[in-house]
């Protein structure tokens, strides 16, 4: 069974690396489970996550996702030790074709892979990821930076409140296309590419995909009933 991803068979993987021949994407998707989605609870998206859309509507590919997500579960070890062999091996490749290596470990779950070393063993390979978890935001290697989801839930204020000054934050909208801006921020289309996504520092806006149309508990926000204040 194999981890990464390398073909960008992702949508938006594959967009992503359509942004620039310099750059090659891995990334990997495990089906989602509350022990490695810490904080779906208190946002309210472990039901109307994206494993819903895409792909994930294939049973190959979510029996493949689901296979991961076992294996990690009951063997954290030797799911670590194949995850570096693939990884040193997609660096190589990144090497020989002269282009610079981006992976997402984290396309539908929110694992901080920074606490088992993983980052930190490839210092020349390029880690991001969307999180739940503000905590992860502490004591980040230099290689791995995060974006922060947001949820309008009562559960999740405490997080959306301890957002790091600067961060990017992604925000599910529902209806009809994003707006200019939200809650004092810019927002910027965050379909287009997760590495444009990482240097915005302010909102990036995604719309609601599979589930997550019908989602009516604060986790998909509706700009047309949630006042945006204008910014000049």
């Amino acid at each position: 069974m194999k981890l990464l991803n390398t073909t960008n068979s992702n949508t938006k993987i594959a967009k992503t690396q359509k942004m620039s021949e310099a750059i090659r994407v891995a990334s990997m998707s495990l089906m989602p489970h509350p022990l490695i989605c810490a904080g779906s609870k208190a946002a309210g998206c472990f039901d109307d996550c994206l494993k819903s859309s895409g792909r994930g509507v294939f049973e190959s590919v979510a029996k493949s996702r689901q296979n991961k997500t076992w294996f990690w579960l009951n063997d954290q070890a030797g799911f670590l030790t194949q995850l570096a062999a693939e990884l040193h091996n997609f660096e190589k490749l990144c090497t020989r074709q002269n282009v610079s290596g981006w992976v997402r470990l984290n396309t539908i779950s929110d694992i901080a892979f920074e606490n088992y070393g993983i980052p930190q063993a490839f210092p020349n390979l390029n880690f991001y990821d969307y999180t739940k978890r503000v905590n992860r935001f502490q004591n980040l290697p230099d290689n791995y930076r995060l974006i922060l989801s947001y949820s309008g839930r009562r559960q999740y204020a405490k997080t959306v409140a301890a957002r790091p000054a600067g961060a990017p934050m992604a925000v599910v909208f529902g209806g009809d296309g994003l707006p200019d801006y939200w809650n004092g921020e810019r927002v910027i289309d965050g379909d287009v590419s997760d590495l444009i996504n990482l240097e915005a520092g302010c909102v990036v806006g995604l719309r609601a995909k599979g589930k997550a149309r019908t989602n009516d508990n604060d986790f998909v926000v509706y700009p047309d009933i949630i006042p945006a204040m204008a910014v000049a």
